[in-house]
This record gives structure tokens, sequence and C-alpha cells, in this order.
């Protein structure tokens, strides 16, 4: 059934709205698209794009609800409404400053944020089943916007046996497809993931799986030698004056993470906040500087990215450019880490080909929202694990 029959005007070509709340933790993107056709076939045009920063005090309660321990159920609670209302104001802003209505957007497509990612069940325990908890209610989204909201989209995968992440390479495939060039497409939020695409790839041929900390721990190291009041390096520049401990570098990528093969996929029950405090308790033992440990944790990133290629993709596929988006892509120190690292490829980032790198997650959001009003799967079982395409997302009528 499409969905489109039923709720959206007759016509081929859609606007919609992204939204994308992602582990960084640094606020929500929206995309306002206009899309044209479906599948590999789709053109898209952004029409606009907005990020809005979460303040201080909601960045650190949803560090709070991501921690391993954290049983708040009161305060998980309370704010799913409270994204779900303020994901509704970001996407409204957004449509505002594109020079629309609201009559004139067909859908919202919402990420959610994750409070929890747990792709793997525990063996030893029958209450926990390989599951995943996104926030940002959809149905006081759809409400307070008056739009037809899809979202929620994780679970749909875990359901056929797929790790429900990454979600983007769908996307991926249909704006970054090349006939003849293969592409490694590196996001670098506050995880890192990639997307293979090798030249003329169709949905079976592409790989992509979570690389490790992107922008998660460098972040949190950055906020907790400054005492909050810096929240992220930024351009690089602090890494730059420092130099990376090669011994703790080679310790920290010992990690089982980085060793094991793709599809996986992770977020901060592994890497996040207790992980940085440990990162933190090392470097101080070693004596390091404050510039030496950011300079070392911005060397993890790159060189777990760098490793992942070497490791689980160059060797098996020809990728002639790695086109880098997300934060990490305005990173001058770890771009040129990741140029350094990569010599056989060409580094780029998504603007250089027309998608700018802080939009192409809420566009590609647009995207998979799109592809499930007109009834088609939008997962991508190489990618994800799963045993089988599938629809993903859930509606949300106004």
């Amino acid at each position: 059934m499409r969905i489109y029959d039923a709720y959206s005007p007759a016509g081929s070509s859609r606007i919609g709205v992204g939204l994308m709340s992602g582990t960084s933790l640094d606020g929500v993107d929206a995309a306002v698209v206009n899309l044209t056709g479906s599948g590999k076939g789709m053109t898209v045009e952004l029409l606009h794009f907005v990020s809005t920063p979460y303040e201080d005090d909601l960045r650190e309660q949803l560090k709070r609800l991501c921690s391993p321990g954290s049983s708040d159920v009161a305060a998980l609670t309370g704010m799913n409404v409270y994204l779900g209302r303020l994901f509704a104001d970001c996407a409204l802003a957004a449509v505002r400053e594109a020079g629309l209505t609201v009559a004139e957007v067909d859908f919202i497509s919402s990420h959610g944020q994750t409070i929890w990612h747990m792709p793997d069940s525990a063996a030893s325990d029958p209450f926990l089943p390989s599951s995943t908890l996104q926030i940002g209610d959809l149905s006081v989204l759809a409400k307070r916007t008056g739009c037809v909201v899809v979202g929620d989209y994780r679970p749909a995968d875990l359901a056929v046996g797929g790790q429900g992440a990454p979600l983007v390479p769908y996307g991926d495939l249909m704006l970054f497809g090349h006939p003849s060039r293969g592409r490694l497409l590196q996001n670098i939020g506050g995880i890192g993931n990639c997307t293979v695409l090798p030249a003329g790839a169709e949905a079976k041929d592409v790989i992509a799986f979570d690389t490790g900390p992107g922008n998660m721990i460098m972040d949190q190291v950055v906020l907790s030698l400054t005492d909050g009041r810096m929240t992220y390096d930024k351009g690089g520049e602090w890494a730059a004056q420092g130099t990376p401990d090669r011994t703790l570098l080679e310790e920290w990528l010992a990690h089982p993470y980085f060793a094991a093969p793709p599809p996986k996929s992770t977020g901060r029950e592994l890497f996040g906040a207790v992980y940085a405090a440990e990162v933190l308790r090392q470097a101080a033992d070693e004596g390091l500087s404050s510039a030496d440990t950011v300079a070392t944790v911005t060397a993890l990133t790159s060189m777990s990215i760098s490793m992942a290629f070497n490791h689980f993709i160059i060797p098996r596929t020809s990728v002639e450019e790695v086109i880098v988006s997300g934060g990490g892509a305005h990173n001058r120190t770890l771009m040129r880490q990741l140029t350094e690292q990569l010599p056989g490829q060409k580094v780029l980032t998504s603007t250089e080909l027309g998608l700018p790198e802080d939009a192409k997650e809420a566009v590609i959001f647009a995207v998979l929202g799109h592809d499930f009003l007109q009834g088609m799967p939008n997962n991508l079982p190489a990618a994800t694990g799963a045993s089988r395409p599938t629809i993903m997302g859930k509606l949300a009528l106004p």
C-alpha cells in the first residue's frame, strides 16, 4: 500500500522535512527537501537546512539517560515528550525559513534521539533480546505540526534479524552511487559510520558499518579538560598543537570492537562518558598535556576509521574517493590525518559533491520517510545484516 495515495496530493514531487539528532548530542538538524521519484531513480533538491543546538543542560540530561545504569523512568518518559515538542518547533522553523507553509509540506521524517542501542541479544537473559530505543514522540510531533510523521526506523530492521543500523547507507546509495567510480562515504558524527559503494553498486553490493567513535570521545575530552567552557575542538586547532601518544593509541585500538568484522554498530553504550573517563585517566597517568591528550583522541578517531578501511574494505573493493560528512568534516586536523593515512584515495567532503556535509544525514532521513510512504523497503540487508529487505518506520497522523 502506498500511503501517499491516501494522505498526499497527486503528483510525483513531494516536500519533506528530515530531522536528525545524533549520538554527538549537539542539536537537531532539519532539512527541507523536494523529492521526486523513488528508489535509485529519486532526485533530491535541498530547499533549506538549519541546525538548532541543544542547550548545555539538555545535552547533559540526555547524556545521563544514555549512560549505562541509568534507570530514571520518569525522566526518560518526560524527555520523550519534551523532544517531540522540540523536534516539532525545529521542523516548523525550518519550514518557515524555507519560505513555505505547513500546508505545502507532505511529511516529516524523524530519526529520533537514540538512548540505547543493543543490537546483540544477551544470550543468558531472555528478557534482553536485541533491541533499540529512540525517543522524541512521533504523535507529539505530528499533532504539534499538523503533518504526517514517519519515524522510529531501527526496530523494523532488528525485527528481521538486522543490527538496526546503519540506516544512512540506503540514502547514500540513492544519492552517491556512481557507475564507474568506487566511493566510500564516511560520516563523522558522534559515532563514525561508513558506506562502501563499489562502482555501479546495487543494494546487494553495499557494505556499511560503524567504524567506532567519531566526535564523541573528542568532544567529551575537550568538555572535561575545560570544565565545560568548550564543548568541542573547533577546527581541530587544539589537537594540532599536540602530539599523539603512540603507546596509548596502540592500547586503545586493540579494543575488540575495531577487530570485529561487519556488519556491526555501536554507540554511547560502548564509547560514551564511561569510556571517555577511562581515556582521560590513562592520559593523566601517562603525564600527557591537554594538547597531547586531545591530539591522541583525535588520532584515535582517524586511525580507527583508516584501520577499518584497510582491514575490511580496501583489500576487497576498489575505492577511488572517500567522501566525508558530519561535524568531523570541519575538523581540519582530523581531515589531514585521514588524508595522510589513506594515500591511495582522494579524501573530500560531501559539500564538494553538492550536498552540505552538515545536512547529509537529515536529507537522507527525508529519503527514508519518502520511500516508507511509497511502500518501498528502505533498509539495506547487506549493510545491517537483516534477513531480508523490509519497510522501516512507523506512522503518526496529525
